[in-house]
């Protein structure tokens, strides 16, 4: 490590900067942090498997949920067995590898992955952090040069521009620090699409094709025409305000704490989400029983009695919440072109500074990120939109990858050409807590229990309990 990680939660907020693309940078200081790095610090770095002590016999990997562990468990052939709980992995050669799992919620994964990696240089060899997660909401706080949580991928013996060349590009950006190099990679791209009934579809339709369907989800304007058709048939267009978030936040032309900065900037993308959620509420779009997303009622809008017609969602979206929560007839849904092209989320996996199990850190990171048959298998076993484009371009010709929950449709000749049009909003460090503490204030709004203006002010202080370093929030004029 090379130097102590101190406060990360603190310094990576302060110091974290949009990103640029790999190998770029936004100014002539940081070309020159970028030449550094490429000659000495990653030569010195790089990962000798001839010089190389010996690998710690525990290989320590935390994570926000279990998605992780069971995509590696899937395709790291290294690993031999898993205990029924899930928190230990024997490989072959004798390690084990300790699954330490805490929720995303309220920050509590990131306060205790902070709390690990700030004890690193003093943890005992079997308590080092030897691999991370981290969502795209998070991911440029850990990947900040200036804090040294991560790894380079270069320092690991990892070549991006050969090794990771097939990932598509958008997911490359994300995981590079300020100075251009990349620290973190991903087996999954996230581009959304729009899922819907095909049963309320013939009924107001009079049609449940995909490619008739999108033709009235192609923008806001066809899908404000549909709304309208859903509403008089006794159907809602999406189940709340929450649904429709992303789309606006994916848009959103600056980032929520510019580089260097203490101030949270409110992009007028989120105001515009706040204006035309109103407008849809009020004209009857949404089920007024679902309040926000992640609870029991918006689980409900996705079952056989509901009278909600699509949900906006990635691959992941369908695979972990619609498939466990519809009750009906196999079939029963198709995805069709959302009105914005958008990303949502993604889980991104990082070397810990200090770790001492460069070779299994990096043989598994490769094995998730870069495989393409592991890709490929993820993407039939698990249907996520895996970070391979010619994976993904292969499986949107191949009948194969058709889906049963789907009706027999094969979704990524949706999703496919939807990551190849994706732009990335520009990242902080703050946008977990920004996403989720203006969703919860202007949600209160929606549901009409407080003002417009309350909402703001619960926003501000809700942000300042979260983020007491930040000194203004500044919102569109």
């Amino acid at each position: 490590m090379k130097k102590k990680v101190v406060s990360i939660l603190l310094l990576a907020a302060m110091a974290a900067s949009s990103l640029t693309g790999c190998g770029g940078s936004n100014s002539d200081s940081q070309t020159s942090n970028t030449s550094n790095v490429g000659s000495d610090s990653q030569s010195s770095d790089a990962v000798n498997t001839d010089s190389q002590p010996e690998e710690g016999q525990v290989i320590n990997i935390y994570s926000f949920n279990d998605e992780l562990r069971t995509r590696i468990t899937a395709v790291y052939s290294e690993i031999e067995s898993t205990s029924e709980d899930g928190t230990e992995s024997i490989l072959k050669d004798g390690s084990v590898i300790r699954w330490i799992i805490n929720p995303n919620q309220d920050g509590v994964y990131q306060d205790k992955l902070d709390e690990a990696l700030n004890g690193q240089l003093t943890a005992a060899a079997d308590n080092k952090v030897d691999i991370f997660a981290a969502e795209l909401d998070y991911v440029v706080k850990y990947i900040d040069a200036d804090i040294d949580a991560a790894m380079t991928l270069e320092s690991l013996g990892i070549n991006p521009e050969t090794d990771l060349a097939d990932q598509f590009e958008f997911t490359k950006t994300v995981a590079c620090d300020q100075n251009g190099v990349q620290r973190a990679s991903t087996w999954q791209a996230c581009p959304g699409v729009l899922v819907y009934r095909r049963d309320i579809a013939k009924e107001v339709f009079g049609t449940d094709d995909p490619e008739e369907i999108g033709k009235k989800t192609k923008d806001w304007a066809a899908m404000k025409t549909t709304a309208e058709e859903l509403k008089a048939s006794g159907y809602y267009t999406f189940s709340s305000y929450a649904d429709t978030f992303r789309l606006y936040n994916n848009s959103m032309a600056n980032a929520w704490v510019a580089p260097g900065e203490t101030t949270i900037k409110v992009d007028q993308k989120i105001l515009d989400w706040v204006t035309d959620s109103k407008e849809w509420k009020d004209a009857g779009y949404f089920d007024p029983t679902v309040k926000g997303q992640w609870n029991s009622d918006w689980f409900t809008a996705m079952s056989s009695s509901s009278k909600v017609f699509a949900f906006l969602f990635p691959a992941w979206g369908i695979d972990t919440q619609m498939v466990p929560n519809w009750d009906g007839e196999e079939g029963s849904w198709a995805v069709t072109n959302a009105p914005l092209s958008y990303n949502w989320g993604g889980t991104f996996i990082l070397a810990a500074e200090g770790t001492d199990n460069p070779q299994h850190v990096k043989d598994i990171i490769l094995a998730l990120t870069a495989d393409t048959d592991n890709l490929t298998k993820i993407s039939k076993d698990y249907a996520d939109f895996t970070n391979a484009k010619s994976v993904m371009q292969a499986a949107a010709e191949d009948d194969s990858f058709t889906s049963d929950f789907l009706g027999g449709q094969n979704p990524y000749t949706y999703f496919t050409p939807g990551a190849d049009t994706i732009k990335m909003a520009p990242l902080s460090a703050y946008d977990q807590g920004c996403v989720e503490l203006v969703q919860n204030a202007f949600g209160d709004y929606l549901q009409d229990q407080i003002d417009y203006d309350k909402a703001k002010e619960n926003f501000e202080i809700a942000i300042r309990e979260r983020y007491p370093e930040i000194t203004e929030i500044q919102w569109p004029e």
